[in-house]
């Protein structure tokens, strides 16, 4: 496998720190080259457009939230303790530094048309996650697992929208003992 060039991982990240911090829409291709200290031939060489670069940003920030969980589910703990451990995960970033919410709530926000491709990306991201955490919950008990999935995730991203407005430390707390909450009801009912 062709390790990719310096300079497209050097567009790759300074794009996806300012698209994170700034907005998608708030930033020109002429600020991340700047940025990113490469021509505007070896953008266009690597991004035909900025679209490309966007789906870019978003299929790094999926892979990485597919490590996590599957960090989590290598472990080899049981399925309610993958679920925590996921939320841990979720609650470590919302109490990182610069923390500004969701990336993929954030990108849909700025590409609300559902035939977009961002959009569908955004989707995409969404149902893995969506039958990753249904999986769990059915290895738990498989009876209502995606009522509990569904919940699971909308417990996620009520945390990660608030966790960029109050306190990180009060709103992961909340976010923990709701996914415990839901972890011990879901499991009693064997």
């Amino acid at each position: 496998m062709t390790r990719p060039s310096e300079a497209r991982e050097r567009l790759l990240t300074t794009a996806a720190g300012i698209f994170y911090a700034e907005g998608i829409h708030a930033v020109g291709v002429d600020r991340i080259i700047a940025e990113a200290k490469v021509t505007r031939a070896t953008f266009y060489r690597h991004f035909p457009g900025k679209e490309d670069l966007v789906l870019a940003y978003l299929l790094g920030a999926d892979a990485a939230i597919r490590g996590q969980i599957d960090a989590a589910i290598g472990t080899g703990q049981s399925s309610a303790d993958t679920v925590r451990a996921v939320a841990t995960s979720i609650a470590d970033g919302i109490r990182s530094p610069g923390f500004r919410g969701c990336a993929f709530l954030n990108a849909v926000a700025e590409y609300p048309d559902p035939a977009h491709p961002v959009h569908q990306a955004v989707l995409a991201h969404r149902q893995w996650f969506l039958d990753t955490i249904n999986a769990l919950m059915a290895d738990i008990e498989e009876t209502k697992a995606a009522a509990a999935a569904q919940h699971f995730v909308m417990l996620r991203d009520g945390a990660m929208a608030a966790g960029c407005l109050f306190d990180p430390a009060q709103i992961c707390d909340t976010f923990l003992r709701g996914v415990e909450g839901l972890v011990q009801i879901h499991g009693s009912r064997r």
